[in-house]
């Protein structure tokens, strides 16, 4: 079992970490054209389009979950026959109808967002308020990116699927290439063909067009005789598209939340002041770092526990979710102590101001407690979306989203910075907390 968990969750660690080279290098060629401007409308445009994508990460988790089901009970169906006939072949038929429903979804999605670009941009630009120089820059970083809606999120879907089939290595082949595209393409544009913040966008928007077409071929290249017989009418039959907008909305309200608390995060380490937002700023990039870890370890427990949930395999599925337990538990505790140990160390890596690093020291605490409060978070998601649980993690979610508001408007008044660190934690912990109360009342039993 703990092959199968690592042969899961490394790729996806690996691909995860990628994430952050892209923003890294975009930063860089834009903090090289000699105006500034360019640089922060780089940081906004992308936080703008990050949290577009973001609310739309239900695509990612709904198709996993969904998915990882129907290919448990195509597997199981194949054990009980002496190869496949046509009932596994309808039976991973079913495995694929949940891509084209992905895909309806994300064509729809996206010829909204379109449609409706412009009253979206005044939007985001009333919500982030970056100053009239700002506005005309990001309006054509914003007209050109507008057009890699579609590929995004179908990427998210094309993720969920691989992750569902039990692959994640296809996801990392595609993130890496996507990334090192996007870093040739946006290089020349801006170094070669002398273009501004166009080149920038036109090498992002080429670079998800890339991705997106390479996801195809490789869904052909490597699943490409389970699309044999594929009828779209049947895809989306009344029944069928109902339960996956059911999983799928539940998920989206549940991102709602999660951009909520992240977002006050930023609004509320600002009213401290540069420094204050600068310290936030530098103290998360801990949390990010043990975030492209779990993740990988969550997309582990949401193939693993879907195929055998999906297979109705108890057994099976209690060593996946205890192996992922198990190596959740480990490397919390080694961050646990990186953090308590190599703080200083990693806060100099990433700044060399000594105020920041001075101030950080008197949250470095907070930083450290977030691996042990958040395993739970992470471990709890990727079963709840293997089992397409997606009422738990709502509560869940809403839960630790209240908990966030409280504790930090209580003690806010008196703990300053520290409060919001401590809200956070809290945030975590609590999710937590309710996803497990979730486990032992309603599923505990179900699967013994």
């Amino acid at each position: 079992m703990n092959k199968k968990i690592l042969r899961l969750a490394i790729p996806s660690i690996v691909s995860n970490i990628t994430v952050p080279l892209l923003g890294m290098v975009d930063v860089a060629i834009t903090g090289h054209m000699g105006d500034a401007r360019y640089m922060a409308a780089i940081a906004v445009g992308s936080m703008a389009f990050n949290i577009i994508y973001w609310m739309f990460s239900f695509l990612r988790f709904g198709t996993g979950g969904m998915t990882a089901q129907e290919y448990g009970k195509a597997a199981e169906g194949e054990k009980t026959r002496s190869g496949v006939g046509q009932s596994g072949e309808a039976d991973y038929a079913e495995c694929c109808n949940v891509l084209v429903r992905a895909h309806l979804t994300c064509l729809l999605l996206s010829m909204v967002l379109v449609a409706m670009q412009m009253p979206l941009f005044r939007l985001i630009m009333w919500v982030i308020s970056p100053g009239e120089t700002l506005e005309p820059i990001l309006q054509t970083y914003y007209g050109i990116c507008i057009w890699g809606v579609f590929p995004s999120l179908a990427l998210y879907a094309f993720t969920g699927w691989f992750v569902g089939m039990q692959n994640t290595a296809l996801p990392m082949a595609v993130s890496i290439t996507q990334n090192i595209v996007n870093i040739l393409l946006s290089t020349f544009f801006v170094y070669v063909l002398h273009m501004k913040i166009e080149g920038v966008a036109l090498g992002t928007l080429l670079a998800q067009w890339t991705g997106f077409f390479m996801a195809l071929v490789m869904l052909r290249w490597r699943y490409g005789e389970l699309w044999r017989g594929i009828r779209v009418r049947t895809a989306v039959r009344l029944g069928e598209m109902r339960r996956f907008f059911s999983v799928n909305s539940t998920l989206f309200m549940r991102t709602i939340f999660l951009v909520a608390v992240n977002l006050y995060f930023i609004v509320a380490g600002a009213k401290g002041g540069a420094e204050i937002l600068s310290v936030n700023s530098v103290l998360m990039q801990m949390f990010i770092l043990y975030t492209y870890v779990m993740d990988g370890f969550a997309y582990a427990a949401e193939a693993l526990c879907g195929k055998y949930y999906g297979a109705n395999d108890k057994p099976h599925f209690r060593l996946a979710m205890n192996g992922v337990w198990r190596w959740a538990a480990m490397l919390t505790a080694l961050f646990t102590i990186a953090y308590a140990l190599g703080a200083d160390a990693f806060l100099r890596l990433l700044t060399d101001e000594p105020q920041v690093r001075i101030l950080a020291g008197d949250y470095l605490l907070w930083a450290a407690l977030i691996p042990v409060c958040g395993v739970g978070a992470f471990v709890w998601d990727g079963v709840f979306i293997g089992l397409t649980e997606t009422k738990g993690m709502l509560w869940g979610t809403f839960v630790g989203a209240a908990a966030f508001f409280i504790i930090y408007f209580a003690f806010y008044p008196s703990w300053h910075n520290h409060a919001l660190w401590l809200a956070f934690n809290g945030y975590l912990l609590f999710r937590s907390i309710t996803q497990e109360i979730i486990w032992r009342n309603v599923w505990r039993c179900k699967l013994k």
